[in-house]
């Protein structure tokens, strides 16, 4: 039996946090890494005391504007998995680290294509001092990394482009 390697280690980690999300469309999970030792996890939810979509019954953003996908974040009920991990931790100990974030379909449990953190978490990464982000793919365990350096030096909304 061959050892799961480190990265895929953590993004199994990243997934088991994300089937806490109360998300309706999607569910994520992020955790936070420094120097091999677990920082901080999160996963996508309504702020705490609020009714969660899957209490509710329906996605507020779907019912508001049912065909956007890069716009309608205010009518979103969720904090963001990223944004709750980053919340959940001290940025002395995030500064250098890696956050691993895995994003899955609820109808289909498939792995969002080009997944990746939308413009807001974008911001809040670089402010945290995060270093990379590692995405997961596929469920072949495939995955992305992104060195936050990028997100600095080639902002897209200089030009006009909303990313997520």
């Amino acid at each position: 039996m061959q050892r799961i390697d480190k990265i895929n280690y953590y993004l199994d980690i990243a997934k088991a946090v994300a089937r806490r999300s109360t998300c309706l469309r999607k569910k994520s999970g992020a955790v936070i890494v420094n120097n091999d030792e677990i920082v901080s996890t999160g996963y996508s939810g309504a702020p705490r005391g609020r009714d969660n979509c899957i209490d509710l019954g329906y996605c507020c953003k779907k019912k508001f504007f049912p065909d956007v996908r890069h716009a309608g974040y205010d009518a979103c009920r969720s904090v963001h998995a990223e944004q709750n991990a980053l919340i959940s931790a001290s940025r002395k100990d995030m500064i250098g680290g890696t956050l691993y974030l895995v994003q899955y379909r609820t109808d289909t449990e498939k792995y969002e294509e080009n997944s990746g953190c939308c413009q807001m978490c974008r911001k809040m990464i670089i402010n945290a001092g995060i270093e990379k982000v590692v995405v997961r793919g596929n469920n072949d365990n495939e995955y992305k990394i992104i060195n936050v350096e990028e997100w600095i030096n080639n902002d897209e909304l200089l030009e006009g482009k909303i990313t997520y």
